[in-house]
């Protein structure tokens, strides 16, 4: 296997120094990158307001202030926006594992009449911009067609938009594929209808990418501020990032940097637990006998 730099080089004292030395240097530029703008939005929260506006910056706070945070929670009340966002999260999670795992199930193995075609329509949504589709997206919540009801100002105006996740659908076909068709022929032998197969053969065996999944759903709504901020225009039903955009009129910059760095966390920390598991969903393509 060929690589920048060969395994004889390596072994040469001067060799090993150097790569060691790039190692190194490559390692803490890109730890910078990643982990500098977490610490500026740590560090400003345990900052004074004086201190955050204040021309050049300082690296540290001179006086950090702990209450900051205590503040944040209390007055941009970050329970509720917290316990509001969980909701969107998990319920849009909900659908999207119901209609995406049966969307791409039947792409699969039912294998329908102008499967492909339709499975290449749903990818060709991917190319569209998403702010391009923000004004049908409203027309059609603000008056769901046939029902005529206007679901501005509930759940389902966040819900609905994130059923149809086409690059899911995709990652879950691409991994339903791998699945043996001799196990589905044998659980038909047996008398199992393909919805019998789907719960008791496919999910269990689609543990890694259904966890992907999973993770994507709530951190896409997570992190979401556009079309939240047009659907959701009452105070008291908003996710974090409007909530605390609608709530920091009047209050102290630094109470608004920590309030942004609780809301943070979650994801930060959810990543951290389940980073294993997000690589290798992303990376199952099929199954070892």
């Amino acid at each position: 296997m060929r690589t920048l730099i060969s395994d004889s080089q390596i072994g040469r004292p001067r060799g090993r120094i150097v790569y060691r030395l790039v190692l190194a240097a490559v390692l803490v530029v890109f730890t910078l990158v990643f982990l500098g703008p977490l610490y500026w939005l740590v560090t400003g929260g345990l900052k004074s307001t004086q201190e955050v506006i204040q021309n050049p910056p300082t690296l540290f706070p001179a006086h950090p202030q702990v209450g900051t945070y205590a503040e944040a929670w209390s007055k941009l009340r970050m329970a509720r926006l917290l316990f509001n966002t969980l909701y969107y999260a998990f319920g849009a999670l909900a659908f999207q594992l119901v209609f995406d795992v049966a969307a791409a199930y039947a792409l699969s193995k039912l294998r329908p009449v102008l499967g492909n075609l339709i499975l290449g329509m749903m990818l060709a949504t991917l190319m569209i911009p998403a702010a391009v589709l923000i004004v049908p997206q409203y027309l059609t919540v603000l008056d769901l067609p046939l029902l005529h009801l206007n679901l501005i100002d509930t759940p389902w105006a966040i819900w609905l938009p994130t059923v149809a996740n086409a690059f899911n659908v995709f990652l879950l076909k691409r991994f339903f594929d791998s699945v043996p068709e001799e196990l589905l022929a044998a659980a038909a032998i047996d008398g199992a209808t393909p919805l019998r197969a789907l719960w008791s053969i496919v999910l269990p065996l689609s543990r890694p990418i259904l966890g992907v999944v999973s993770i994507f759903a709530v951190v896409n709504v997570w992190k979401d501020f556009l079309w939240p901020m047009l659907v959701q225009p009452d105070p008291a039903n908003q996710p974090l990032n409007i909530g605390i955009n609608s709530l920091s009129t009047g209050v102290p910059q630094n109470v608004v940097i920590a309030a942004l760095a609780i809301a943070s966390a979650p994801t930060v920390v959810f990543f951290l637990i389940f980073q294993r598991n997000i690589m290798a969903g992303l990376t199952a393509g099929g199954l070892k006998g």
